[in-house]
């Protein structure tokens, strides 16, 4: 069995790498990369992987039982990205594809949402049998604005009361692990989020009490914050992105209280307070 990974050197490919080596050994993990020398501390057979090289792509994918499509990071492009990867992959004959999505895309408003509808549309048309991981948020999408809020005094955002669900990372990792590693998840639908959730106001207060600094948290307008980003050299786009997403996120966007990511594990998920404590 050779078990496929995409983006294996990115922030949650090199997570799921590491699990599967635990529990299939090295052997049985490909990773599937777009810079094979960065992919070399990996400790696994590299394979280069370009999902705009849909030409080449199907060679690679050559003898690759299982594949871990982990959704691209070029925003607008995702879509037909995964779509030459599947494409792809029903040429070399891979026969089950996970596919990192959404926390319920089907009704998100976060503007992320329609190429992940289009991605798993393309895997149901596809005839490969699938798994949708719909990923909730990263519980360090927040932590990672640590440093900005100790400096500056505040944790900013646009998310107001809303409750968000998210989860560590590495948490996220290991559930792609599980499910890679057991067939009779094949078919399966899962909402994935953290056990506990918490709005931005308590993120802030958790990080005044473990960092000795009072930071209150500020909810902004939503061009005001996507303002205050941009002051920050985050390219205008980007910067709108991630005020929308937070909005969404008033609107309950991120919130899910199914606790199917603990039960996939096996243990209660990471709490913010340890993400905020390991940012520190």
């Amino acid at each position: 069995m050779k078990i496929g990974i995409t983006g294996a050197t990115g922030q949650l490919g090199k997570l799921v790498v590491e699990q599967l080596k635990g529990k299939v050994g090295n052997d049985s993990v490909v990773a599937l990369v777009r810079s094979p020398e960065k992919a070399k501390e990996l400790g696994v057979k590299v394979r280069p992987f370009d999902y705009d090289q849909p030409e080449g792509l199907a060679d690679q994918l050559n003898g690759i039982d299982r594949l871990l499509l982990i959704s691209a990071n070029e925003i607008g492009q995702r879509a037909r990205q995964h779509n030459n990867v599947i494409e792809a992959a029903k040429t070399a004959g891979v026969k089950w594809i996970v596919y990192t999505s959404l926390l319920h895309v089907d009704s998100s408003t976060l503007s992320l949402a329609g190429e992940h509808q289009e991605t798993e549309r393309l895997l149901k048309a596809s005839g490969i049998d699938y798994t949708l991981l719909r990923n909730g948020w990263y519980t360090e999408n927040y932590t990672g604005s640590i440093g900005g809020a100790l400096a500056g005094g505040a944790f900013i955002g646009s998310a107001g009361s809303g409750k968000i669900a998210s989860a560590a990372r590495a948490d996220y990792a290991e559930a792609a692990a599980v499910v890679l590693s057991d067939e009779s998840y094949k078919g399966k639908v899962f909402e994935l989020a953290g056990d506990a959730a918490y709005t931005l106001d308590d993120l802030a207060a958790e990080l005044t009490k473990q960092s000795g600094q009072t930071i209150p948290y500020k909810n902004l307008p939503e061009a005001e914050y996507a303002k205050i980003l941009e002051s920050f050299n985050i390219p205008k786009g980007f910067a709108e992105a991630i005020a929308s997403w937070d909005v969404s996120a008033s609107k309950g966007d991120l919130f899910d209280n199914s606790q199917q990511l603990s039960k996939l594990i096996g243990r209660p998920t990471t709490p913010m307070a340890a993400s905020v404590q390991a940012a520190l």
